[in-house]
């Protein structure tokens, strides 16, 4: 009786360690499997799988949605400048460099630079807005009601990585399993744009709010909130324009009565409401002078991304740019509105 107790006793304890382990290691198991990230589904055509593009993230965060249209003259532009070695950089800065050079000089001064910025800027604005309706068509299917909610959006975003349409049906929104981490990092900064830019309803987007969202620099909404801030800053009456003592001379309210007049670049202020601001001449800015002011079309900004430039990069200070002082900046100028315009751009929005 004695040996068959200490046979169960032994039983009990071995059955008392060894369930608990496993499982531990069960649970284990379970959330190693829930942490690897699901493939993208890979489609075939004629019996070979075809990639999915690695630059969709990039081209995404910029809110370069043209790559929807696979046409042979988008490739070409070759807009997104990531992972290139220092060879094909080279090419592609050598290539910019002889088209903005328009006297064959094998220099660029400040006015060749600013018109080629300007082209460039004009290019990606009238693209941006050309193509703004044929995306919010075919993102808007559910129901097509002409607005794009998130949810419409989100699935988009989904299908366009490579997930199956069961995976976007069935995808939890608010964990995100499955994904990788710089997924939900973009899904999140995309969120957070698509906020800024719904200003009717939270959870969708006009047509005009969709181009917010995507291309922030082109929709005309944001310019008018631009010429809003303007007004709110200098325009000191209230009368809804802006004269050119209002844009110059800075004013900032001290302790109680107190104004200080901030007179620091002053001469250059004045210089640009002239030439950038009053276009008409009389003193004074309205709303479309305003408006023309803060467009990213206007020259001012070409000019001042020009002057950046030649700041930057003009070695021997001869006021133009060499090609040889263009390759020894590669980075800059890959980054600039001078070659990658768009990156640019959502880089400040």
């Amino acid at each position: 009786m004695l040996v068959k107790k200490n046979v169960r006793k032994l039983i009990c304890l071995r059955w008392t360690y060894s369930v608990p382990v496993l499982c531990y290691c069960t649970f284990f198991v379970m959330i190693w499997m829930l942490s690897v990230p699901l493939k993208p589904i890979t489609r075939n055509h004629k019996d070979k799988p075809i990639a999915l593009e690695d630059t969709f993230e990039v081209r995404l965060k910029n809110s370069n949605f043209n790559s929807d249209k696979k046409t042979e003259e988008y490739e070409e532009k070759n807009e997104y400048l990531i992972n290139t070695n220092n060879n094909d950089k080279n090419e592609i800065l050598q290539d910019v460099f002889i088209k903005a050079d328009k006297d064959k000089n094998g220099k660029l001064d400040m006015n060749e630079l600013a018109k080629w910025i300007r082209k460039k800027i004009v290019e990606h604005i009238s693209s941006a807005i050309g193509n703004n309706y044929g995306l919010f068509t075919l993102i808007d299917v559910n129901p097509r009601n002409g607005v794009v909610t998130w949810k419409e959006y989100h699935t988009y975003f989904l299908k366009k990585r490579g997930f199956s349409s069961k995976y976007v049906k069935n995808h939890d929104e608010r964990r995100h399993k499955g994904l990788q981490r710089s997924i939900k990092e973009q899904i999140m900064r995309d969120k957070a744009s698509w906020m800024e830019a719904a200003r009717s309803n939270p959870d969708s987007l006009t047509l005009d709010e969709f181009l917010a969202f995507t291309h922030p620099e082109s929709s005309a909404a944001n310019q008018l909130a631009l010429v809003d801030e303007l007004y709110d800053k200098f325009d000191r009456d209230g009368d809804d324009f802006l004269t050119e003592n209002e844009f110059a001379v800075l004013q900032t309210e001290g302790n109680g009565d107190e104004t200080l007049v901030v007179r620091q670049d002053e001469h250059e202020r004045r210089a640009e409401f002239r030439k950038a601001i009053d276009l008409n001449g009389d003193g004074k800015a309205d709303r479309r002078e305003l408006l023309h002011y803060v467009a990213p079309q206007s020259p001012r900004h070409s000019e001042h991304e020009a002057e950046a430039l030649l700041a930057l990069a003009d070695l021997d200070r001869d006021n133009t740019l060499s090609l040889t002082e263009i390759l020894a900046h590669p980075d800059l100028f890959l980054k600039s509105k001078m070659v990658d315009t768009a990156r640019s751009f959502h880089d400040e929005f």
